[in-house]
């Protein structure tokens, strides 16, 4: 995987290869677990810590993540994304600072503008008590030298939602009803002090437990691990380490588009504004931050990812489903009981390249097509994806959309600012696209390669696809045996093809 911090995702990739090892060797013990522990940081010296007791202590709450546990054993948080107490490490706690190009002027406007008493005349220069300071940002407007600086922690920054503040000791914290999964502090961090849980081993036991375990790859799959590499090599790989099949989530993004058309089509006769439902961080961010655009605007209709498994369970109720993409959020909508019939578990790239090293597996080209998605399902991994094949349907159903109207929002900031014009009821577009990564899915924090490596290979893998149209690829598939809608109540009466069989 090419990313900024190689060597967080190096340690992380090793602990979760050697304990998924333990897994299918059936000796996941707690003996076995601190030997992990100790092949990482043997001592007496520190690999790249202050200390082997403070290295220590970061391996095993990596090794806890990596069985799905709560990584702090003081403190267990139902949040996918967790801190690490211990990696979390030497980040300055305050925001502003004053610099060494202070001139130490007669008129101190910055203590005159400072309402918290928080600023006082140093030997040399000005100081900022970072216990008095509120962040407001007065003194450093206020300071003809531009001495003062914002210096915000990358963590705090990266995260879209305010959902990241610190304790007394300057430790991470993360609160869960603001956090919406979407991973993006856990590359930001240079210490590797915030990570997700992973249910490999879940994976594993039900695998070894004689059921039938079936992967479900996300659009952005292809193009994730080269240009030779199709979803038929994923498939043949997955096989190998005892996945019963695998399905790709494209075929999701027809059913969701489908489905989604005919509510767009609705609200457009009533002159209601809607949301996409395909992002699971966006709909957090709407369910968390905006409650009354969750009730009022948001699209019912499942994401691709579950949508694949309902259509799954239908064929076979005792089937376990997995879903492997780019996505951390992917794992806080398996957990997230607000969805009926949800699919068992998510994992990520990284994740699910772990297990295959664990089982000496790797994944190369192979011979076979494999395609059970429309290339507009395909193209759900991309910003205006979602949308492009929303419309696609409705042109299909044979509705006139040369009138509707789009924002397409790639982003934390853009879609917070699509909402926030929708909640002032400033919005002047009918119906918003959201995807919290930039670029869409492709841009996703746990992507394997850097993307425009990814995109270049994409597209020619998409290129080779063929030109089914949706609502002819559904034809082939039971749609009235399962639910689109979140509540998991089949209604008939949404069902597109009835709409395409009356138009013909």
């Amino acid at each position: 995987m090419i990313t900024n911090d190689k060597g967080i995702v190096e340690l992380k990739h090793f602990i979760l290869r050697e304990i998924c090892r333990l897994a299918w060797a059936g000796e996941m013990t707690p003996d076995n677990c601190e030997k992990i522990v100790y092949q990482v940081s043997p001592g007496p010296k520190p690999s790249y810590r202050c200390c082997v007791y403070k290295e220590r202590e970061i391996v095993r709450g990596r090794i806890r993540l990596a069985r799905g546990e709560s990584p702090d054993i003081n403190y267990e948080t139902k949040n996918v994304v967790a801190v690490i107490p211990a990696a979390c490490d030497d980040c300055p706690i305050q925001d502003f600072f004053v610099s060494d190009i202070c001139r130490f002027c007669l008129g101190k406007a910055c203590l005159n503008s400072c309402r918290f008493g928080a600023i006082t005349p140093g030997d040399t220069k000005m100081k900022i008590d970072p216990n008095k300071c509120k962040s407001c940002g007065a003194c450093a407007k206020a300071c003809p030298y531009g001495a003062i600086i914002h210096q915000e922690r990358p963590c705090k920054k990266a995260c879209p939602a305010g959902a990241i503040s610190y304790n007394d000791a300057g430790v991470c914290l993360i609160d869960e009803e603001k956090c919406i999964h979407c991973g993006h502090c856990i590359h930001s961090c240079p210490f590797g002090a915030i990570g997700s849980k992973i249910f490999a081993v879940d994976v594993i036991r039900s695998i070894q437990a004689g059921k039938r375990v079936v992967a479900m790859c996300a659009p952005a799959t292809e193009g994730q691990f080269g240009d030779k590499v199709g979803m038929a090599a994923i498939r043949a790989a997955l096989k190998k380490i005892g996945f019963a099949d695998m399905v790709e989530v494209g075929l999701g993004g027809d059913m969701t588009a489908a489905y989604e058309a005919i509510e767009w089509m609705e609200a457009k006769k009533e002159g209601r504004k809607m949301t996409t439902s395909c992002c699971p961080a966006f709909i957090s961010m709407l369910r968390h931050h905006f409650p009354a655009q969750f009730e009022q605007n948001k699209s019912t209709t499942v994401s691709p990812m579950v949508a694949v498994s309902r259509y799954l369970k239908s064929l076979d109720p005792d089937c376990v489903t997995v879903f492997i993409g780019p996505c951390i959020a992917k794992k806080g909508e398996t957990l997230n009981e607000m969805i009926a019939d949800r699919p068992d578990y998510a994992l990520t790239y990284g994740e699910i390249v772990a297990m295959l090293d664990s089982r000496g597996v790797t994944v190369e080209p192979v011979e076979e097509d494999y395609q059970e998605s429309s290339l507009f399902g395909k193209k759900f991994a991309g910003s205006g994806g979602v949308a492009g094949a929303v419309m696609e349907v409705m042109k299909e159903l044979g509705e006139d959309t040369s009138d509707i109207s789009l924002l397409t929002c790639a982003g934390g900031d853009e879609c917070k600012k699509a909402l926030l014009l929708l909640k002032a009821g400033r919005l002047k577009e009918d119906f918003i696209e959201g995807m919290i990564c930039p670029g869409g899915c492709v841009g996703g924090p746990s992507k394997h390669q850097a993307e425009n490596l990814v995109l270049k290979a994409r597209g020619e893998l998409l290129a080779k696809a063929d030109d089914r149209k949706i609502l002819e690829n559904l034809e082939h598939y039971p749609m009235d045996r399962f639910s689109m809608q979140r509540d998991g109540v089949i209604r008939p009466e949404t069902n597109p093809l009835r709409f395409k069989k009356s138009e013909e």
